[in-house]
């Protein structure tokens, strides 16, 4: 049993672990963890080494890495503090959404599990951040929506944009400017020849509009489709 708590190094693995792979299947390897964190892949090497010692993760030489149980739980506490500090700054604070993700990184390793409840309470217990990331429970539950990526859809597909990527602040200024948003309603027209833009009808801020996005857009945008399950509840 561990009788300290945990490093904001080990935080910020294990959160990037659970984070790379909350919307797709595929697990992360030791390069990709690297380039998430910039950092060597010795210095990953050395660390998921500490990760294993600590029972924290599961890894074979040359193999992918997955959070065991107490990974999870670590990182899903972790996941929490940081989307909900995100969703305080916007909400709260004013700022913008292309802004939040270098603060919170910092806030997040700062601030008491009672500030974070307290948050929570004041914010009225969101269950998604302001990129529409889902926020875990305090007891580790999080309802993930079932959506997939717009650039994945067919033409002829309806439904609404359910999660917005964070990994580029540029990217995030572009859709503020172009209005699209979180919950917009979106229906895909086609795309351009020989694998150009797809063509998509995107209904937000009260007006309709079409737009060419390439793929660099279309991946980081997220759609519930008007077929699909609600979603489904992890943790348990």
């Amino acid at each position: 049993m561990k009788t300290s708590a945990p490093s904001s190094s080990i935080e910020d693995y294990v959160k990037v672990i659970y984070s790379f792979t909350e919307w797709q299947d595929k697990p992360i390897t030791s390069s990709q963890l690297a380039q998430r964190l910039g950092v060597a892949n010795s210095s990953v090497s050395e660390m998921v080494r500490k990760l294993k010692d600590q029972g924290l993760v599961d890894h074979k030489p040359y193999s992918a890495i997955t959070l065991t149980k107490d990974g999870v739980r670590l990182a899903l506490s972790m996941v929490r503090r940081h989307r909900l500090i995100e969703t305080y700054l916007v909400e709260q604070l004013g700022y913008s959404w292309d802004e939040v993700h270098d603060e919170a990184e910092l806030l997040e390793h700062a601030v008491s599990d009672t500030f974070i409840e307290r948050m929570a309470a004041k914010l009225g217990n969101p269950q998604r951040d302001p990129h529409g990331d889902p926020i875990p429970t305090a007891e580790g539950r999080v309802l993930l929506p079932h959506a997939h990526r717009m650039s994945e859809l067919d033409r002829g597909h309806t439904g609404r944009i359910t999660r917005i990527s964070d990994e580029n602040p540029e990217l995030l200024r572009y859709l503020s400017a172009e209005e699209i948003d979180l919950d917009a309603d979106v229906e895909v027209i086609g795309r351009k020849p020989f694998g150009g833009a797809l063509i998509v009808r995107i209904r937000s801020a009260g007006r309709t509009r079409e737009y060419d996005l390439a793929d660099e857009v279309t991946s980081a945008l997220w759609v519930h489709s008007d077929r699909s399950h609600p979603g489904c509840v992890l943790g348990d």
